[in-house]
């Protein structure tokens, strides 16, 4: 008899709690499982429902953040609370590094991040992340004249000097051993500012952050770093001319575009890339 008043409040307690519970599972579906989700991942890393077709649906799902599961994850990796954002709007810009731009407004203020994406379909495959006129590139980087006149030769823009595999241009490993070195000197000594453009960029658009998405085998993961992140990982390890007579920095490859059905364009630079290998980074 004595306990009896405890145990009702107990009982009116847990009504107000499994009432509380209803009204924001009405209100914000599937919130709760995504929180705890969000909570439980490492890094900003889950396994999503459904696939990604393109980067407007991850623009379209940022602007239901409400009501999506893995805008509000996204967000939440980004540093964003959900029940500290007041509103959220996403768009395309053209041309730029990031691929979405969030806009994000909280009680604190603005803050606009940009998102590089990379949709993905394998765990091997590659993905170009720049490609442009070595011209530009020589004047990005302020190259060297020795190097800028192997990567005419490497690239097609000058027919070969001597014996090469192709007749229309010349393998970074068929240069002699001098030119080989100032080539991979040049990008080792400028490493950190040549990957930076290739994956963050510069400008009002430039990318914060990196997201890469992938479907596999009917399942879909998606993972979401700092672009610093991924600068590091991308751009860490050996500079090297590979066997084929590429140019690897790191985990990137620079080579001659190729296809374009023998157009000019063939004979621009690209760099590529796995994203999925971010998924085993550390």
């Amino acid at each position: 008899m004595v306990s009896l008043p405890s145990s009702l409040g107990s009982i009116s307690k847990m009504r107000k709690v499994v009432l509380f519970f209803l009204l924001f599972a009405h209100l914000f579906p599937g919130d709760a499982a995504a929180q705890t989700g969000a909570a439980a991942e490492v890094r900003g890393s889950m396994t999503a429902k459904g696939g990604f077709r393109n980067e407007d649906e991850i623009r379209d799902k940022f602007n239901n953040w409400r009501t999506d599961a893995d805008a509000r994850a996204w967000l939440e990796t980004m540093g964003f609370a959900a029940g500290s954002i007041l509103g959220v709007s996403a768009e395309k810009p053209h041309g730029d590094k990031a691929d979405v731009i969030v806009n994000v407004r909280t009680n604190k203020g603005e803050s606009k991040q940009g998102i590089s994406i990379k949709l993905v379909s394998s765990p091997t495959g590659f993905n170009q992340v720049d490609k442009r006129w070595l011209r530009q590139y020589a004047a990005m980087w302020g190259m060297p004249a020795i190097v800028v006149k192997a990567l005419r030769l490497f690239s097609g823009e000058e027919r070969p000097v001597g014996r090469s595999r192709r007749p229309d241009r010349m393998f970074l490993n068929e240069f002699d051993k001098d030119t080989q070195a100032q080539v991979v000197g040049f990008f080792e000594a400028n490493r950190s500012a040549i990957i930076a453009d290739l994956i963050e960029g510069d400008g009002e658009n430039k990318a914060e952050w990196f997201m890469v998405a992938m479907k596999w085998q009917n399942k879909t993961q998606w993972i979401l770093r700092p672009v610093s992140e991924a600068i590091g990982f991308f751009g860490g390890g050996n500079v090297e001319i590979t066997r084929s007579g590429n140019l690897r920095i790191g985990r990137i490859t620079m080579q001659r575009k190729g296809g374009d059905g023998g157009r000019e364009t063939a004979k621009m630079l690209q760099f590529k890339l796995n994203p999925a290998l971010l998924f085993e980074a550390k």
